[in-house]
């Protein structure tokens, strides 16, 4: 039995060949319009960041009755690498990182068992402790971020809420775009109520301290007082003493040594932002609110791009005046021109590639040459969608090095025809030798 020769069965079965190479042309394009498209390649990080807040305790505390615990449960855990813990006074964090073998596919299912494994625990912590707080989204990147920026809404509390109105309507807007997978608002500070009084005033009064936290507390309580029964539906009664707003707070009553005392006169009632600010944004020496998207593995951000241009272009024509949206993080540009470099670089690999098959080997074989390339990066093309590759640094890097060691043995292969051509050989036998002598080599 005569060794398999994939080039002289390629030549015995002309139709064939044919209608593959246009087969193979054509799934190849729709594989490369189909291609995602990113900066970089997307990876599964292994690592879980798990932390807990016990106001009050020592380190000693902390490592004792939060740490330890935390992590013997985590210990439980399969695909252990390693567990790094750093605790302070009244906080600790604990890394957890699996094992670099696990396999990607495992790691949700992983972080759903940790998870489990911490709801185990909370009961087994200080009833004070608050936590712990699981951080497994740590890797995600932003790969659109906007800055939204208002004049002088740092001075009007109406101002800073307009200003976080547009930003969350922003942000819902985007969030039904195809290929994000989360939408993240950056800036914005949670709004409280202060109590500010005077120590003296309420001697004077006769007003124990605990009365009046007494009288706030009980007024924010929620009691479930049951349901009035009819024959068409259930009607339930709610008794609530919560308050809403500055001037219901001020009405909150006070009761001390028999006399009740309206909050409002022995207590200043404010309204703001926390303070202090947990995250503050400026933009040109204006305050700020930024909004990051997020896009989904395997997305195409050329695309998500466009789509975000197009949605913000419409969501500004109805934008207060004086309010402003900008786009100071843009990787779908970044993208752009990476895929154009690719793209640039092919074409100069084939037009030399033409140039110098036509001058030296002729016609015939420079067309074989030329059609070589094109082709083989189409089988690539369908190969990494089959594999869910994107175009990106890594990917986009490696085919513009491959296109020199493709063209390089395509001129290999169609030189040694030739050569055997010359020599006197017969076309069949000739073009069958280049794959007993060169295939395996190359």
């Amino acid at each position: 039995m005569r060794e398999f020769n994939l080039s002289n069965w390629a030549i015995r079965h002309p139709q064939l060949i044919a209608f593959l190479i246009l087969a193979i042309g054509v799934l190849g394009a729709l594989a490369y319009s189909q291609l995602g498209r990113a900066e970089d390649p997307s990876f599964t990080i292994k690592n879980v960041n798990v932390s807990a807040v016990w106001p009050g305790a020592t380190s000693a505390e902390m490592q004792g009755q939060v740490a330890d615990r935390i992590e013997k449960k985590l210990q439980e855990l399969p695909a252990i690498d390693k567990i790094l813990t750093y605790a302070k006074p009244g906080f600790v964090s604990i890394s957890f990182e699996f094992k670099d073998s696990t396999r990607a596919r495992d790691v949700p299912l992983l972080f759903l068992e940790l998870r489990k494994k911490m709801a185990d625990v909370k009961p087994d912590l200080p009833p004070d402790v608050i936590g712990p707080t699981i951080n497994d989204e740590f890797g995600d990147v932003d790969a659109v971020l906007y800055t939204i920026v208002g004049a002088a809404h740092s001075v009007a509390m109406a101002a800073r809420q307009q200003l976080k109105e547009v930003a969350e309507a922003l942000r819902k807007r985007l969030r039904g775009l195809t290929d994000v997978t989360k939408v993240d608002l950056y800036g914005a500070q949670g709004e409280r109520i202060f109590v500010e009084f005077s120590h003296a005033k309420l001697a004077t009064l006769g007003v124990p301290l605990q009365s009046l936290l007494d009288s706030l507390s009980k007024q924010n309580a929620l009691t479930s007082a049951g349901e009035f029964q009819t024959d068409a539906q259930r009607v339930p009664l709610r008794v609530s003493g919560a308050v809403q707003g500055v001037a219901a707070v001020e009405e909150t009553p006070v009761f001390a040594n028999g006399q009740t005392f309206r909050l409002g006169d022995i207590a200043t009632v404010t309204h703001g932002y926390e303070d202090p600010p947990s995250f503050l944004i400026h933009s040109q020496g204006q305050p700020a609110l930024e909004i990051g998207v997020v896009m989904q593995k395997g997305g195409n951000i050329l695309a998500l791009g466009k789509a975000l241009d197009q949605t913000v272009a419409e969501f500004e024509k109805d934008l207060p005046r004086g309010i402003a949206i900008t786009r100071i993080e843009d990787q779908p540009k970044v993208v752009d021109a990476a895929v154009f470099e690719f793209t640039r670089s092919f074409l100069e690999a084939l037009a030399i590639v033409l140039a110098v098959s036509f001058l030296t080997l002729g016609w015939r074989s420079g067309l074989v040459v030329a059609t070589s390339v094109p082709l083989v990066l189409a089988i690539v093309f369908i190969a990494m969608t089959i594999l869910g590759l994107d175009l990106q640094r890594i990917t986009l890097g490696a085919l513009i090095i491959a296109l020199g060691l493709l063209v390089d043995d395509a001129i290999i292969a169609t030189e040694m025809i030739v050569v055997k051509l010359e020599q006197g050989w017969d076309r069949e036998r000739a073009a069958s030798f280049a794959w007993t002598s060169t295939a395996f080599p190359m």
